[in-house]
């Protein structure tokens, strides 16, 4: 299996719907093969893609690895597909940041530092499998806490939430929203 183990997980990766971990792949390749062999195959695959500049890449998203089209061709793939590219209101990606940098928390909390009710817009993620419930906090009511999801870091391309821009990152960007105003 050592001498085809880079198209083994290649063919491993091609069919998988979601990022497939370095754990995931040692549990389906077996205890003949290291941990090291399988993140040394990994690797060597990413370097092939890369070098043959071909229309697809190995990205490291969401604590595992999966296939990503290059950037450069969404044109056509958008073509392809007919489809017109998932977007999320202003809102939404406001609430969505504030779940992601102070998870876990309550909707109450995110509607006191946006000032809006924001039920509709946790319905939405919750269906877009962005935010999941992570739980109840020990409060008058069991409030839920929520945080987000495996999908959240794939659709976003992260590799874990450590990779989230820093705030002070953040407010360094220079953003202009439709207004011209910056969002509070």
């Amino acid at each position: 299996m050592a001498d085809n183990l880079k198209a083994i997980i290649e063919s491993l990766l091609f069919v998988t719907d979601g990022a497939l971990s370095i754990k995931r792949l040692k549990s389906v390749l077996g205890d003949d093969i290291t941990v090291q062999e399988i993140k040394e195959a990994v690797r060597g695959l990413m370097v092939d893609y890369e070098a043959e500049k071909r229309g697809f890449i190995l990205h490291e998203v969401a604590g595992g690895y999966q296939f990503r089209t290059r950037p450069e061709y969404k044109e056509w793939i958008v073509k392809l597909k007919q489809l017109s590219p998932a977007r999320l209101s202003r809102a939404a990606l406001e609430t969505l940041a504030v779940i992601a940098y102070k998870q876990p928390v309550l909707r109450t909390d995110v509607e006191h530092l946006r000032g809006v009710d924001s039920s509709g817009i946790f319905r939405t993620l919750l269906e877009k499998d962005l935010i999941r419930v992570l739980g109840r906090k020990d409060l008058p009511g069991r409030p839920i806490l929520y945080g987000t999801t495996r999908r959240f870091l794939e659709v976003f391309g992260l590799r874990e939430l450590g990779c989230l821009p820093s705030l002070d990152e953040m407010e360094q960007l220079e953003i202009s929203w439709p207004s011209g105003s910056k969002s509070s």
